[in-house]
């Protein structure tokens, strides 16, 4: 899902600790700051607010003993598996996955998920390309990149094929139209798209944190035909039912549920075998 550094408009962020940090959880909060160019300051008893305060941004990155999370008003983003183990456990009871049923991906199949956001559809494609496919991740948001890279490496709290799943996924931060026109014909299987919505669909803690740091852009024409050049068999895109922006983009073949208020847009890739 997603995208841009915070927002240009937006003041830098820095990088601290939780309250009484382990001397690793101070090593990683300097390496994140290096690794972003940006300040690590230390807590130093600090409450968040006092520290945005004197610092001057709109955002910061805490390290604590358990995750990476990034706080700006009254938002908290941080990586974790999301709606992905109940789809996989569906998907092992022998259920349907609309999105999968989109794509059309199976074992050793290849996916390039343009818009990674917190990885919930990336890792669910990972459970079912298995290890001998393969899942490239794309995020320009260098705060959602590095959280959730480290996150899709480091969470262990769930089965140990989710975690498989999970830690095969290459996160590359870039933008998805750099990268697409980066890459000869027919690199992937199938090229998916799941832009931010115009209108959320609803409150949600982590949604609501995410799209505060992503980018909101929508996907345009010229992307969609990069997309086509780069799959081997369809691009795929997640919009509410009904959206403007399929007929927009070109999408005339869909999947969903029949009374879902989110379907799946498919593009055909035409004369290959």
């Amino acid at each position: 899902m997603f995208g841009s550094v915070i927002n240009n408009s937006m003041s830098p962020f820095i990088v601290t600790t939780s309250h009484r940090p382990t001397p690793e959880q101070i090593e990683l909060a300097k390496e994140l700051a290096e690794e972003l160019s940006i300040k690590f300051v230390a807590r130093n008893n600090k409450s968040v607010q006092d520290l945005l305060t004197s610092a001057g941004c709109n955002g910061i990155m805490v390290v604590s003993a358990t995750r990476i999370s990034f706080l700006t008003g009254s938002s908290e983003f941080f990586f974790h598996p999301s709606l992905a183990k109940v789809r996989i456990k569906e998907i092992k009871d022998g259920k349907n996955d609309r999105m999968i049923q989109a794509m059309s991906i199976g074992a050793g199949d290849s996916l390039l998920d343009c818009t990674l956001g917190l990885g919930t559809d990336a890792i669910v494609a990972s459970y079912v390309v298995g290890e001998s496919g393969r899942v490239i991740g794309l995020e320009s948001s260098p705060v959602i990149a590095t959280i959730v890279r480290r996150g899709l490496k480091n969470y262990q709290r769930i089965e140990e094929d989710l975690t498989a799943a999970m830690q095969r996924i290459e996160v590359i931060k870039t933008t998805h139209k750099e990268y697409l026109a980066s890459l000869p014909p027919h690199s992937f299987d199938v090229v998916y798209f799941d832009p931010m919505f115009r209108v959320p669909m609803r409150n949600s803690p982590s949604i609501d944190a995410l799209r505060a740091i992503a980018n909101s852009d929508p996907v345009d024409l010229e992307t969609i035909e990069l997309a086509l050049k780069v799959c081997k068999r369809r691009v795929v895109m997640k919009e509410r039912r009904g959206s403007e922006e399929f007929s927009r983009l070109g999408f005339t073949k869909f999947y969903g549920g029949k009374n879902s208020p989110v379907i799946y847009g498919v593009i055909e890739q035409v004369g290959l075998k």
